[in-house]
């Protein structure tokens, strides 16, 4: 949806009142998202932690919400380095349909062959260019890893199998926990959102996702919408 100029959803602002202390007298990031151990999910929190100083520099207020439990929220806050009281866990998708968001792709036979079918691109348009940027690399983003072994290709942009790389070790990560991240699998499918709010409410800024790998509308660099208001 992008770039906005209208009231916050309603729905919204009445649970960051019940169940969240964040400061309402600056621009606030609401990152609401699908399970704990949905890929995306942890892919989010890490691109948010690395530019966290910057963030709390500008005084923007930042707050995640996801599907999960305490041990989950535990477990996925030190892997991504997310610091736990910003992250709000919520034990099924009930906000995120009251707010419209897409529920995912929904298939006889349940979540699993309705996520399988994502991951292949069905009803998940982006998933596979995006897994596919994953494995070429792209030279208008920045490199994620340290290692000697991408050095040899080059620094600074992001290199061939890289970004790749750093989700293979998000899904080793979930895939050796998975009853902590998901306690049920019911809401595999379901899709997040980014609404960032000004201090009155007012919606700046809105991204609804549509597909696995689209937490941004610009995945190459998932923060560039933040840019405009850092500054301001």
């Amino acid at each position: 949806m992008g770039q906005l100029n209208q009231s916050a959803p309603q729905e919204l602002l009445e649970f960051l009142d019940s169940s969240c202390d964040m400061p309402a007298s600056g621009k606030r990031l609401i990152a609401l998202m699908g399970q704990l151990g949905d890929f995306d999910s942890l892919e989010y929190a890490q691109a948010l932690s690395a530019a966290a100083e910057r963030h709390s520099k500008a005084g923007l207020g930042v707050v995640a919400i996801a599907i999960g439990n305490d041990a989950g929220a535990e477990r996925f806050c030190r892997f991504t380095k997310w610091p736990r009281r910003q992250l709000i866990v919520v034990p099924d998708n009930t906000l995120h349909l009251t707010l419209g968001l897409y529920a995912g792709l929904q298939v006889v036979g349940g979540p699993w062959p309705s996520l399988l079918l994502m991951c292949a691109g069905i009803g998940s348009p982006g998933t596979l260019a995006e897994v596919l940027r994953g494995y070429s690399g792209d030279a208008s983003a920045t490199q994620r890893l340290e290692s000697k072994l991408f050095d040899l290709v080059g620094r600074g942009t992001l290199r061939p199998f890289e970004l790749a790389t750093v989700r293979l070790n998000n899904m080793i990560e979930v895939l050796g926990h998975w009853r902590t991240y998901v306690p049920r699998d019911d809401y595999l499918t379901q899709r997040g959102a980014t609404y960032l709010l000004d201090a009155d409410d007012c919606l700046l800024y809105c991204h609804l996702e549509k597909g696995l790998l689209g937490f941004s509308a610009t995945m190459r660099n998932p923060l560039s919408f933040l840019e405009p208001y850092l500054n301001s």
